[in-house]
């Protein structure tokens, strides 16, 4: 990969209309190039960053049999001609980091999504490098393949796998009269390919990635609803050794941003977390993080749920009117149950995502009538008593009696998803 001096970001299709959560990047005094995005075996070490690559946990790329192999290199020139030099009946999105194109490789015969960057816009060279590096060293069932990539002269093109669903976002917040809504267990499967993305992520990945930049626009769709996360250009990676977080310039999509990494620029695996539980609480409610067009109230999509999250009779309020009341009653606020602990104030607290994927595993197929005597609940994680009321009236999580109703919700999806885990396992002994 020694092609790689330039480098930017996302594998979305991109969203076709505006979106109210805008990315965001504080600390506008440091330079845009400050080096806090990407490829260092050790967070702590600045000057070297760029000049060496993420290592992958070996065993993960065999779980998945996929080798690390670096992408391939198109000339501006293939780009063009596969894309009918970039005509307007091939274009299929565009935000602000630039187009999508849609075109064919004639010798694999296979779909590819173009991105060309805009020289521009808002990514650039650096975020460019990252995301080449992050997909070619990490392959997952979950994450969007990158096929190659062009560095010819000023331009830089990203070329993926196609994704003909296009987002998350398309189907859920900016669904059209004439289609179908997302069904509760399609949403519910987004939710686990999503939550298994990070996983794979977090867990496989050594030393772990976090991806800092999850949101419904960033999850993409093939034919069957799979969902993978694309656009690394924000990545970076996590802690190691002793370190409990790694210090970055807050970037990423307001609305989506974890509180703690807002205040401070500490970044952990817990801040892919809370965004995971936004993520979630959009599939849940069919609302935008933040809608500049509702109520003042209703503007930021978690501070209109946190009231509810402390009353679980309310749980059936959250839930998409578009469903009309076709979820289970159970696997909703199970559903709103782990959206609460992902978007708890105390990253502490949060889950860690291999628990949100265990959860998640069974909500889109738990019957309503499931007999809870049926399944033993499994203690989670204690919080501290001591944490001081919130001054801006968001709820506490950590004092509210509804919390153990919430805990006992998660450890019986837990439950299920694990039991259902081992008994899928031993009929295939």
């Amino acid at each position: 990969m020694s092609c790689f001096s330039c480098f930017s970001s996302n594998e979305k299709k991109a969203s076709k209309r505006p979106n109210n959560g805008k990315r965001v990047q504080q600390l506008a005094t440091q330079s845009p190039k400050e080096p806090s995005q990407l490829a260092q075996p050790r967070p702590e070490n600045h000057k070297k960053k760029v000049q060496t690559e993420p290592q992958v946990n070996k065993e993960a790329n065999k779980d998945n049999g996929n080798n690390n192999i670096a992408a391939q290199t198109f000339t501006f020139r293939e780009l063009a001609v596969i894309t009918k030099n970039f005509r307007q009946d091939c274009l299929i999105g565009e935000g602000g980091f630039g187009r999508v194109y849609r075109g064919r490789l004639e010798k694999t015969n296979q779909d590819v999504a173009v991105k060309q960057l805009d020289r521009n816009g808002l990514q650039g060279n650096r975020e460019f490098l990252v995301e080449v590096l992050m997909l070619s060293l990490l392959h997952h069932q979950n994450l969007v393949n990158l096929i190659g990539y062009c560095a010819d002269g000023d331009q830089r093109l990203l070329v993926y796998e196609y994704m003909s669903l296009g987002s998350l976002e398309d189907h859920l917040l900016d669904l059209q009269p004439h289609e179908k809504p997302l069904d509760w267990l399609t949403r519910m499967k987004i939710a686990l390919d999503a939550a298994k993305g990070l996983e794979y992520l977090h867990d496989k990945a050594n030393p772990p990635v976090i991806y800092r930049d999850l949101k419904s626009s960033n999850i993409l769709l093939d034919k069957d609803f799979n969902a993978k996360l694309s656009d690394f250009g924000l990545a970076k990676l996590g802690p190691t050794g002793d370190k409990s977080h790694v210090s970055s310039r807050v970037m990423g999509t307001y609305g989506y941003c974890a509180p703690e990494y807002q205040r401070t620029g500490q970044l952990t695996v817990k801040s892919d977390v809370y965004s995971f539980g936004v993520v979630l609480l959009e599939l849940i409610t069919g609302r935008r993080a933040i809608d500049n067009t509702r109520t003042t109230r209703e503007q930021n999509l978690v501070s209109w749920a946190y009231p509810v999250f402390k009353d679980p009779h309310r749980y059936s309020e959250l839930a998409d009117p578009i469903l009309q009341g076709n979820y289970p009653i159970r696997s909703l606020h199970q559903a709103v149950a782990v959206a609460a602990m992902c978007l708890n104030e105390e990253s502490s607290v949060r889950p860690l995502i291999s628990d949100v994927v265990t959860a998640l595993s069974f909500l889109g197929t738990i019957p309503g009538s499931q007999d809870p005597a049926l399944t033993a609940p499994i203690d989670m994680p204690s919080p501290p008593q001591d944490k001081e009321a919130n001054n801006n009236a968001t709820l506490n999580l950590l004092d509210d009696d509804s919390v153990m109703e919430r805990q006992r919700a998660v450890a019986e999806a837990i439950e299920w998803g694990s039991n259902t885990r081992k008994k899928a396992h031993q009929h295939e002994s």
